[in-house]
């Protein structure tokens, strides 16, 4: 699970935003409130026919209040370094297609609602892919601890892919590095298909013929005609002698019954600096 916090308090107002995503998530003023409302499935993959293609969600009311969810989506896209990110526009922006049915609700303590989404797609649209990541936003009132009324805003993010025509992922390693700033290898995965991938990574270090060590590395999207650097979580703080090492395994994505797997091997280097400052 990936994490970033920050702090934000003004006019009596706390924002919290939840993003999940193929079994990560992005989020923000962990500090404010823990989200009431859970929502599953994260991630919806569909093929259009006729222009036509549907998905459901299912929100779940965690809190012994009811909760107010509104629903709407944004184009977005997960970048090279910075993964996650809301975009102002994007030629591949389902939203303008999205129905959602309800748009507003109330949920009971304990209880559970579905929201179906309902993309129709221009026939003007060339074949593709398009996605929107669609939001579910929870408006709660609560006290401080000077006793003023605080808004708590809450949405979690589920990303919705529609496949137009027959389009699929193709993706590849292009190089391994040593990210000096996270003391961690990274992949460079390029995804040269026209569909998004969740993939995962199987992996292995050797030196000499020695396995060093292995890994796996939980599935991350890598968006159409695009490329993304994944963290392999190796060496951090182990002590890691300076060098060539090679390293091998295959990316793996797909349904379980179209596995699509593509192997890799190649050299990377470990710095120098890289053992001095393990070593202080």
């Amino acid at each position: 699970m990936n994490m970033i916090s920050n702090n934000f308090l003004s006019n009596n107002f706390i924002s919290k935003f939840i993003f999940g995503a193929c079994c990560s998530a992005l989020v923000l003023f962990p500090g404010a409130a823990s989200s009431q409302v859970s929502v599953s499935p994260l991630i919806i993959e569909a093929q259009a026919k006729r222009g036509q293609a549907q998905g459901m969600i299912t929100l779940t009311n965690t809190s012994n209040n009811p909760s107010r969810v509104r629903v709407y989506a944004q184009p977005f896209t997960y970048s090279r370094d910075e993964g996650f990110q809301i975009l102002e526009k994007s030629e591949n922006d389902l939203s303008p297609y999205l129905q959602f049915s309800p748009r507003e609700l109330t949920i009971k303590p304990g209880q559970s609602r579905r929201v179906r989404l309902i993309s129709r797609l221009a026939p003007s649209l060339a074949d593709g892919e398009y996605r929107a990541v669609v939001f579910n936003e929870t408006l709660n009132e609560t006290k401080d601890a000077n006793g003023n009324n605080v808004t708590l805003v809450a949405r979690i993010g589920v990303t919705f892919y529609v496949r137009k025509g027959n389009v699929s992922s193709k993706l590849t390693v292009d190089n391994a590095s040593f990210n000096s700033e996270a003391k961690q290898i990274q992949l460079l995965v390029r995804n040269n298909g026209k569909a998004t991938a969740i993939s995962g990574v199987n992996w292995t270090l050797k030196r000499g013929g020695n396995i060093i060590k292995s890994g796996k590395l939980d599935s991350n999207s890598i968006i159409a005609q695009s490329d993304r650097n994944l963290l392999l979580d190796f060496p951090g703080e182990q002590n890691l002698t300076p060098g060539t090492y090679e390293l091998t395994g295959e990316l793996v994505w797909g349904d379980d019954d179209r596995k699509s797997k593509q192997p890799f091997k190649m050299n990377v280097t470990i710095p120098t600096i890289t053992a001095a400052s393990q070593k202080k």
